[in-house]
């Protein structure tokens, strides 16, 4: 057998592009000091049709039109949020990579989703490089007690679990995590870009040609990426990511992408002793403990996907003790919020120049859709003026630099989950008003301008 040869190569961390030196850019992705070093053995491919004359190739094309979609293709997890997030279920044959921060709940998730899925009856193979099956047991203890058809096993080598998937055949596979594992084929450290991409990619081997779903837990970096290279998001069919702070009890799960439903949908979690459960109404949740009659606090709706969620939006604005003022934002665009404001000093004539502004959008969300811009507005001018508004009033719209308020899709859904929740007053661009105030029970108040929301409020 022939040996195979070791050399140095550079890989892009961030596009997984390959180069024989290293280079302060890469010319890939264009992303600057991404480039690690990194050993690999090149051994010889045999066996390739492409390179024996006279061979043929087993691959016979299929015809498109003669494909049919089963009903049962899909499998509910049990818990409706991650199947709202995931679209309706697994796919059977999918790889699904779920990243987030240390201890925020990602290996406790998929946990349960495996103890749901083996109680209905699916058999499910759960494969750990990080714990032993001790530290395992003790988490599954906490969730509930487990059947039969859920296996566990504590392996790295992916040769020795290639061979154990096909011989066991599970329904559904969990890698936890892919930093862990390695492959003997390729000599380089576990966790490391080429690692991880070779290992990614058997991985996606068995969840095609078998038809077993795998899901996999990724690393996060610093920055909030999957530690890794970037063509490891290309190559799954789904990625989900966790939200919010690890020591409070909210999480929130994010579908990043998602080749089988909408990438914009989000599943709301809530850390307790049992595990994680499922918020059932997101605005309730994010809305309590709200105060009443302060000022520079507003209710604004956002979309999420198809759902509509309520969120409050905290504004402090006092006079500055130095220079330059100082502008501060959790939750939204920062940049955004300095527009805004540049907004209410050249149209409405509210001097902010010399004010520390800070805004805050509570329940660790972080939401960047234009129609939270009237929300955010109000909430300055009410923190400014130090005057509290209604806590049954509600306002979205998008605001444009000439102090227009636009229009926002699904109006009528935000006004309906703003009603549901006991609000009485929806200020609402004026071109969607009409449309909102049908079989609306709630006080509907359309304006054009943010100068007309400050006549009506203040």
């Amino acid at each position: 057998m022939a040996k195979g040869k070791t050399s140095t190569v550079f890989f892009c961390q961030n596009c997984g592009y390959e180069s024989s030196k290293w280079m302060g850019q890469c010319p890939g992705c264009k992303e600057w000091n991404s480039f690690v070093e990194e050993t690999v053995s090149k051994t010889p491919h045999m066996g390739v049709a492409a390179a024996q004359p006279g061979r043929r190739s087993g691959a016979v094309p299929g015809v498109l039109a003669e494909i049919s979609i089963r009903e049962d293709d899909r499998v509910s997890t049990g818990i409706g949020e991650l199947d709202r997030v995931l679209g309706g279920g697994i796919v059977q044959g999918s790889l699904t990579l779920v990243g987030g921060d240390p201890g925020i709940g990602k290996s406790t998730l998929l946990l349960q989703v495996c103890h749901k899925l083996s109680g209905c009856g699916h058999k499910v193979l759960y494969i750990s490089g990080e714990e032993s099956p001790a530290q395992i047991k003790m988490r599954a203890d906490r969730i509930g007690a487990f059947s039969r058809e859920m296996l566990l096993l504590c392996e790295t080598n992916l040769d020795e679990i290639t061979e154990v998937i096909r011989g066991q055949k599970p329904e559904v596979v969990v890698i936890d995590s892919i930093q862990t594992m390695y492959n003997e084929n390729v000599s380089a450290a576990p966790g490391s870009v080429s690692q991880v991409r070779e290992s990614t990619g058997i991985l996606l081997q068995l969840a095609k040609g078998l038809g077993v779903s795998v899901l996999i837990v990724g690393h996060v970096t610093k920055e909030g990426t999957v530690a890794g290279p970037r063509v490891l998001e290309h190559m799954v069919d789904t990625v989900l990511y966790f939200e919010g702070d690890r020591h409070a009890s909210y999480r929130i799960l994010r579908g990043v992408k998602n080749r089988f439903g909408s990438t914009n949908e989000i599943g709301v979690f809530e850390m307790r002793e049992q595990g994680l459960v499922e918020v059932q109404n997101a605005s309730e949740y994010m809305l309590n403990g709200r105060p009443e009659n302060a000022s520079g606090s507003v209710v604004a709706c956002t979309m999420e996907g198809t759902r509509p969620l309520l969120v409050e939006i905290q504004a402090l604005v006092c006079h500055s003790s130095f220079g330059i003022p100082r502008r501060q934002t959790t939750g939204t665009d920062f940049n955004r919020v300095n527009l805004l404001m540049a907004v209410l000093e050249k149209r409405s004539g509210i001097q902010l120049a010399s004010c520390d502004a800070y805004v805050n959008i509570t329940g660790g969300m972080k939401i960047l859709e234009p129609a939270i811009d009237l929300g955010i507005v109000l909430a300055i001018l009410s923190g400014f003026k130090n005057k509290a508004l209604s806590p049954k009033l509600i306002a979205f719209g998008e605001v444009g630099l000439s102090g227009e308020v636009r229009a926002v899709s699904m109006a009528r859904q935000r006004v309906a989950e703003a009603e549901k929740l006991g609000f009485e007053t929806c200020i609402v661009p004026s071109v969607c008003a009409e449309d909102c105030s049908r079989n609306s029970k709630i006080e509907i108040v359309g304006v054009r301008s943010v100068q007309e929301a400050i006549d009506r409020l203040f």
